[in-house]
């Protein structure tokens, strides 16, 4: 069978209806085309849904039984939505509206509500954490900034379950949830928010959805409008429909029952913002005559990442997961998983910043590896200790692509040499269309080797980057395309929002990763405390937390790696432990509950400089406070705290470093970090032994750059060492 993730980035569009059903196997033929009447998609991570979901919308389309216009297709994320656009697209689907909720929502809100209500849509308010702040200063009460974060979240908790104000509290009483702050103090910043947002004639994006719901109910002529125009419903990722979602959805139906859902119980990770999986468990129940598919065949995962994810699952308890899939790989066999444990959270990242770059060296491309962890705040040491290896990365959760201020410019700058055509003289030299695109960036900054360091320089080069290589793909897939041809094309992406992907190491928390996938998937800082995180107190979070490590699990095609380390900095007291999710699956481990669940760990992997005696707590060398910062511990003092660096050191390092990095055609940061060289310039060693104890040096960097960096900091230029060590290489 065709495999449910990988095909060319321009496929030929299907000549045929019958065409489209082509390559899918017998589950996804039968979701394909099971075209009327309810249908439940229960679909396994790595299953194919979203090929089987899109091919079912084309082969309707295609065979003439369904309208595109009368389709409306909604997910979670503008990304699937997009993707979902581009794979109709190339299907020969165009026309389906695929839209998120509030996407399709907002969209008919605009369109009624002259009619409606009369005069101008109320503004939308893009960020109300602001205006949450006013109304709890308004009602005395002090929010530090994470109480600010939680509480936001915690309106739009009460919005999307349809709760109000004065039921706050007996709500929250009663589902059990542990609110961030006193109930009735959130009920009175709650009710004060929704206050200033009347005063000042704005709405929140959970108000979308609650004024289309409010004018479909009470209008039943726009609602008839609504559903004349949409009579086919697919909704993707139904296991994370809130009550106000199902509402809508419950709305734009109406009394019919052409609906098609996705979704997979054991991947509900989003209950705290309203999601829960009681729709998609109780389908079948509210529509007797549902169709109900299970897709199972894994395509992504190999056998040994399928065992795992199954054996996660396995161990679970609830109702979810006696709805669990058992999914079957349909891949050749790979390598194990690889588990490590290492003495501290640096020795962590460092080691997994070593794997990554010998996986790329193998042949792994840096865009097909991902470092997932659970909360945003673990990146910072990843991403020095990525740049320390001379790896490029990405961090989740940037703007959109082609929202991107240089992927705009870029595209002016292509239709503007697409319009001129020959008249160019940018163009003259050229030949061939990603010669033409690569001379056209050149003036947007753009060049063929990617700036040292990372940071918004290395942001917009990898942007422009990503732009060569789609142009390089389109013109494989279309010999002769022009470039008018390739605008036209950006323009349709940039519609859809399919964006090309942008090469480097993906940095993300698990939340956001969900939806995606990658070669290579390095799953950190696994430890009780982390995973499950400490605040998951009921077993129900508990789960969910389980749920989260799965969905983690299943985002690796080949290559798994969990990590977790005994403390947090060098010298640290060792009390981590590792997840207990792990238990029973992890070498050496039993599961929870047996007598030597918590005993020894045979077959995991330790670095040695894990079973190295434990160093001391990393010390301000200044004012002799602990540092626990990645960056602070390479310079060995606090960020505040007054340096003794030789400035006239640091910029002839700097100038050798430019000079090196030429040399071996590599970024500046694969020699030595800004970080690394002001730790030089401010201990200004005398011997090998000196610069080895700075960190960020290491062996490898030690034996190739250290003879010259010890030759400039006694003042000499650090060119004859070079020389050597080139030769010793």
């Amino acid at each position: 069978m065709t495999s449910a993730t990988h095909s060319t980035l321009f496929p030929q569009v299907p000549d045929s209806a019958d065409a489209i059903l082509d390559g899918l196997d017998p589950e996804q033929r039968e979701v394909a085309t099971a075209l009327l009447g309810p249908v439940c998609v229960l679909a396994g991570a790595g299953t194919g849904k979203t090929r089987a979901i899109t091919h079912r919308i084309a082969y309707g389309v295609r065979a003439g039984i369904v309208q595109p216009t009368s389709v409306l297709a909604v997910t979670f994320t503008n990304r699937a939505a997009g993707e979902m656009r581009g794979r109709l697209r190339q299907l020969g689907a165009g026309g389906v509206q695929a839209r998120t909720f509030h996407s399709a929502a907002l969209r008919q809100l605009q369109y009624f509500w002259p009619k409606a209500v009369g005069g101008d849509l109320p503004r939308l308010l893009e960020r109300k954490v602001q205006l949450v702040a006013e109304a709890a200063a308004r009602c005395n009460i002090r929010l530090d900034r994470n109480e600010l974060r939680d509480v936001t979240s915690e309106i739009e908790w009460a919005k999307v379950t349809q709760t109000v104000p004065a039921d706050y509290p007996a709500v929250v009483a009663k589902s059990q949830r542990d609110a961030p702050r006193d109930p009735a103090e959130i009920s009175q910043v709650y009710a004060m928010y929704e206050q200033l947002k009347r005063d000042r004639t704005v709405i929140d994006f959970e108000d979308v959805l609650l004024l289309t719901v409010g004018i479909l109910q009470d209008r039943h002529d726009i609602a008839d409008h609504v559903r004349r125009q949409y009579q086919h419903f697919v909704v993707d990722e139904y296991q994370d429909v809130s009550p106000l979602q199902q509402r809508l959805l419950d709305l734009w139906l109406g009394d019919r029952d052409n609906l098609c859902v996705v979704g997979d119980a054991s991947q509900t990770i989003y209950s705290f913002t309203g999601a829960t999986p009681d729709h998609l468990l109780n389908f079948r129940t509210r529509h007797p005559r549902a169709t109900v598919v299970k897709l199972v065949r894994d395509y992504r995962s190999t056998p040994q990442v399928v065992h795992l994810a199954n054996g996660l699952l396995g161990q679970a308890r609830g109702r979810a997961a006696e709805h669990r899939l058992e999914l079957v790989s349909q891949r050749e066999r790979g390598p194990e998983p690889a588990y490590t444990e290492y003495a501290d959270e640096p020795a962590e990242a460092e080691g997994t910043a070593r794997r990554i770059r010998d996986l790329i060296a193998a042949g792994v491309p840096a865009g097909e590896i991902a470092v997932l962890y659970r909360v945003n705040s673990q990146s910072e040491v990843y991403e020095q200790a990525l740049a320390d290896a001379g790896v490029p990365y990405q961090l989740r959760g940037a703007e959109r692509f082609f929202e991107r201020p240089e992927v705009r410019e870029a595209g002016v700058a292509l239709r503007g040499a697409a319009r001129a055509g020959g008249n160019d003289s940018l163009l003259d030299d050229a030949q061939g269309l990603p010669a033409e695109v690569r001379a056209v960036l050149s003036t947007k900054g753009w060049r063929s080797e990617p700036p040292a360091g990372s940071g918004a320089v290395r942001d917009r080069w990898e942007s422009l980057a990503a732009l060569v290589r789609l142009a390089e793909d389109f013109e494989r897939a279309r010999p002769g395309a022009t470039l008018s041809d390739l605008v036209a094309e950006l323009d349709e992406r940039a519609a859809a929002q399919h964006a090309p992907t942008v090469q480097g190491v993906t940095l993300a928390s698990l939340h956001s990763a969900k939806g995606l996938e990658w070669d290579a998937v390095f799953l950190v800082g696994l430890t009780e405390g982390m995973m499950p995180i400490t605040y998951a107190k009921t077993d129900e979070q508990i789960e969910e937390e389980r749920r989260l490590l799965y969905v983690g699990v299943t985002r690796a095609r080949f290559h798994l790696s969990l990590s977790w380390s005994l403390a947090r900095s060098p010298g640290g007291r060792s009390g981590r432990r590792p997840s207990r999710f792990l238990n029973g699956l992890r070498p050496g481990s039993a599961a929870l509950g047996s007598r030597s669940a918590a005993g020894g760990s045979g077959g995991i992997e330790r670095p040695a400089a894990a079973r190295r005696k434990r160093r001391g707590p990393a010390l301000c060398r200044v004012c002799g406070r602990t540092l626990t910062d990645a960056g602070e511990m390479k310079l060995m003092r606090c960020d505040d705290c007054p340096s003794d660096m030789d400035e006239a050191l640091y910029e002839r390092l700097r100038d050798w470093r430019a000079v090196r990095a030429r040399e071996i055609s590599q970024p500046a940061y694969c020699v030595f970090t800004d970080k690394t060289l002001m730790a030089i310039a401010e201990a200004v060693p005398g011997s090998e032994g000196e610069l080895a104890g700075i960190p960020g040096v290491g062996a490898r960097k030690l034996g190739r750059f250290g003879g010259a960096v010890l030759d400039i900091c006694a003042g000499g230029d650090g060119a004859e060492e070079s020389a050597e060590a080139d030769e010793e290489v």
